[in-house]
């Protein structure tokens, strides 16, 4: 048997995947998690053969639980998304993970996916794998990544500041400079354009 824990703060979809993976006969749900924290503790109580993780879970995130999950164990790691971005395929690689698959994928096709991954392979949905050939460069410093990574986790200009030792007037023109360039409207908005892009 194939030991699987399932991970998404959809409720709806998490108990459906589950159930749909628990029809195959090869495969067993061993644990359900709703957020990324729920699916580290989860992965280290049941120790699943696979773990299959939402990208977009409160309160960090997919990628981060992947890291968090194969610092410590065996279990090997399915992405599965709605925002299928390239520069979010290479981060789920470095994280760990051995599939990355799209939330339009039929249980049955995902079944087979698992199974391969469970043999050794590796798989990565193919229409993001063709974009991620063709992505477009960050247009961002690197400096202006880390600002923004730190405006992700919710802080203040001045908390931002101290955590990447600059001025508060210089972390504010840093985050003006990214916003324009993503023609976002707020650094917020900048900051998760840049999540989504997968460049932080």
């Amino acid at each position: 048997m194939i030991r699987l824990l399932i991970a998404d703060d959809e409720d709806l979809l998490r108990s459906a995947l589950a159930s749909l993976l628990a029809l195959e006969p090869d495969l067993e749900v061993v644990a359900e998690a709703a957020t990324s924290t729920d699916a580290v503790r989860l992965a280290r109580e049941h120790r699943p053969d696979i773990a299959v993780l939402d990208l977009e879970m409160p309160p960090a995130d997919g990628l981060r639980a992947a890291e968090e999950i194969r610092a410590g164990l065996p279990t090997k790691v399915v992405i599965v998304t709605r925002h299928a971005r390239p520069g979010v395929l290479r981060r789920a690689l470095a994280a760990g993970a051995s599939g990355f698959v799209a939330k339009t994928t039929p249980a049955a096709r995902l079944a087979e996916i698992i199974r391969d991954i469970a043999a050794g392979r590796r798989y990565v949905d193919p229409d993001i794998a063709a974009s991620a050939l063709t992505e477009d460069a960050c247009p961002l410093t690197a400096r202006e990544l880390d600002i923004l990574r730190a405006t992700r986790t919710g802080a203040s200009v001045n908390e931002i500041a101290a955590q990447v030792h600059l001025a508060p007037g210089t972390v504010r023109n840093y985050l003006s400079s990214a916003m324009a360039k993503l023609n976002a409207p707020t650094r917020h908005a900048a900051a998760h354009h840049a999540w989504q892009e997968g460049w932080i």
